[in-house]
């Protein structure tokens, strides 16, 4: 007798049910599928009891006469492909003709349609795989799928189901996802009779704001348009990125969509995070939506039973174009941030800075040891209004200048541990003193203020510099604006063939462990290329001559020691084989040991110096490790605060 037995229709369809459906928000993924292939253009879901007691999906597409339904019933019965040719071409949501009979198989299922055109509809009711009636009835064109009971005939199934908040919350990011993969579609979702979701059709331009809505994004948040853009295969690329530092109140994911068709691609996710490299804070994910659109021919869709994964025939050049748009729209991004806090047009004067702006960090002023620094402003709590200060901004401030020829001989000259900035850059000899600011008056102030010029009224807790503009107060990392611009001083001196270096003056002798002395020889180029001189001395020594300049007041067993770290954690972790990923991990460790500190006092001219050098930079809204680098906060919000609206 034959071992081998050709299963009974049911247990095959509840075999492949476990494949298909694995939770209520399979099954609405399944039939919203099938509603957006009938042409739908709106959409309505219910949805009882997390979904396990109720889903009724209402579409007004084609709909099916008596026998389509019937059809529809049967294992791989379906309208979207007639022979092998179209396999290689699909451009449907669904193909294999499996979820409906899946559904009906572990359900109680009904449906009722009428196609245009007909007078009648037809319903068909099932009831765990077995059809129980069918009969004529007048409804709506459209199509209305109604399941109950879910898993009611495989209790063990029913059991593996999670909390209803979690399976709910599956419902509505399928929804969410379809939402956003067709703007074009009216979608409308209650959840035991209370409305969750409504989103009308876009019409023109009215997807970025789709997004905000459907992600719970502050409305007034600018996003970064990714494209679009394209390559000679037909690839294209298009989307919105939300800022990296800002998170909405839904879960913070990229939503990928192939040819219209949501998926779970790890080659664009990671396509993604390498163009917000430098921007995006470690272990971050990017959020927004991406849209890939390509020949069907150059991408494979039958590859998951869930049709959640895919495969693309060329991913490479898919994954490199997805880089470089990604790359684009942070830079195009840039401009529009830029626009935005510092108004259109922005320029060095936008901060009044009245010292001549030179090439940075130059531009920076330092003291010479002759002249001592002023005091950080303090408050004039006595309310009268000294002669030695002229009226407007400094009527609210007392600046003082202490006389060096009465300062302690041993007390530091500059207090508080501040150090000149132009020296902490390594530069020497530092240039002549730059002369004194003049304080704005009154009515240069308003000039300011009506030219959309932004005016620096001090550092809070050493660390921020606040600027006072027409649109309202803008606060500005120190460390982390310096740190992005030596950075991308560092990147382009590198990728222009070496980093400038400073010759130390007393060379300094290290002893080198075995490992560093392999990264050493291993390295030796690209070490040099960084501005770094090292040379064997004897046996384990080695004698560092040269650092890169810009890191000049950084202990240089530091830098070398920083340099030896980097290569040595990335030949072990992800960046192994990357080797811009680790160029741009040292050249970040370097930029962020050589910038201003945090909790250091500047000057009102060194702060509006930086200013003006952040403001000419193309990148300046993060630093390289990702940390936000300016922040704005409008009149109008402010005005919120004390009630003032």
């Amino acid at each position: 007798m034959s071992q081998i037995r050709i299963l009974p229709e049911n247990l095959a369809n509840q075999i492949a049910a476990g494949e298909v459906v694995e939770r209520p928000a399979s099954v609405v993924k399944e039939l919203v599928e099938n509603s957006i292939d009938a042409g739908a253009a709106g959409l309505t879901v219910q949805v009882e009891g997390a979904g396990a007691s109720l889903i009724r999906v209402i579409d007004d597409g084609r709909g099916m006469d008596q026998d389509d339904i019937l059809l529809s019933l049967e294992r791989h019965a379906t309208s979207k492909l007639i022979n092998v040719a179209q396999l290689n071409e699909i451009m449907t949501l669904g193909f294999r003709g499996e979820a409906v009979p899946s559904i009906a198989s572990v359900s109680r299922l009904s449906i009722t349609s009428r196609p245009l055109g007909a007078e009648l509809g037809a319903r068909v009711e099932v009831r765990f795989g077995k059809v129980v009636k069918v009969h004529e009835m007048g409804c709506r064109v459209g199509t209305v799928v109604e399941m109950r009971d879910l898993f009611g005939n495989v209790p063990a199934r029913k059991k593996f189901l999670k909390t209803p908040r979690t399976e709910l919350s599956h419902i509505e990011e399928v929804l969410r996802g379809y939402a956003l993969a067709r703007p074009e579609l009216a979608l409308d979702y209650f959840v035991n009779g209370r409305e969750i979701l409504a989103v009308p059709p876009v019409v023109g331009g009215g997807l970025e704001q789709r997004l905000k809505n459907l992600l719970g994004c502050d409305s007034r948040r600018s996003l970064a348009t990714v494209g679009p853009a394209s390559a000679e295969n037909g690839v294209k690329i298009s989307g919105f990125l939300l800022p990296p530092d800002y998170f909405p109140s839904q879960s913070a994911n990229l939503r990928a969509f192939v040819n219209g068709r949501p998926v779970r691609d790890r080659l664009i996710t990671h396509a993604v995070a390498e163009g917000l490299r430098n921007f995006l804070m470690k272990g971050r994910r990017p959020t927004g939506v991406l849209f890939v659109d390509l020949p069907p021919a150059a991408v494979d869709v039958n590859v998951h039973p869930a049709k959640q994964e895919i495969r693309f025939h060329d991913g490479q050049v898919v994954h490199q174009l997805i880089v470089l748009t990604v790359g684009a729209a942070m830079e195009k991004f840039q401009a529009e941030l830029k626009g935005a806090v510092f108004g259109e047009g922005s320029a060095p004067e936008v901060f009044g800075a009245e010292l001549p702006v030179s090439a940075w960090p130059e531009a920076i002023p330092t003291l010479s040891g002759s002249e001592a620094r002023p005091e950080k402003p303090v408050l004039d709590h006595s309310g009268k209004k000294s002669a030695d200060h002229p009226a407007g901004f400094y009527d609210r401030i007392k600046s003082k200048r202490p006389d060096p020829a009465v300062a302690e001989p041993d007390q530091p000259r500059f207090g508080n541990g501040w150090e000149p900035v132009r020296e902490s850059l390594g530069h020497s000899p530092p240039i002549a003193p730059a002369p004194a600011s003049r304080p704005e008056t009154t009515e240069q102030s308003e000039q300011a203020l009506a030219a959309g010029r932004f005016r620096v009224i001090g550092q809070l807790l050493d660390t921020y510099i606040l600027c006072e503009g027409e649109e309202g107060l803008v606060a500005v990392d120190q460390h982390a604006a310096q740190e992005r611009l030596i950075f991308e001083r560092l990147k382009k001196e590198f990728g222009a063939g070496r980093v400038t270096g400073q010759t130390l003056l007393f060379p300094k002798t290290m002893e080198l462990g075995a490992e560093e002395i392999a990264i050493l020889e291993g390295s030796a180029e690209e070490i040099a290329r960084m501005g770094i001189d090292i040379r064997e001395f004897g046996g384990n020594t080695y004698v560092l001559k040269a650092v890169p300049a810009v890191m000049g007041r950084v202990p240089p067993e530091e830098i070398l020691r920083g340099v030896f770290d980097q290569f040595a954690g990335a030949a072990g972790g992800r960046d192994r084989g990357d080797a811009a990923r680790r160029l741009d991990n040292i050249l970040s460790g370097m930029a962020c040991k050589a910038a201003i500190k945090a909790r250091q006092s500047l000057s009102i001219a060194e702060m509006k110096s930086l200013l003006d050098e952040m403001v000419k930079n193309d990148v300046f809204s993060h630093c390289p490790h990702g940390r936000p680098v300016v922040r704005k906060f409008p009149v109008s919000e402010i005005k919120r605060w004390f009630h003032r609206t």
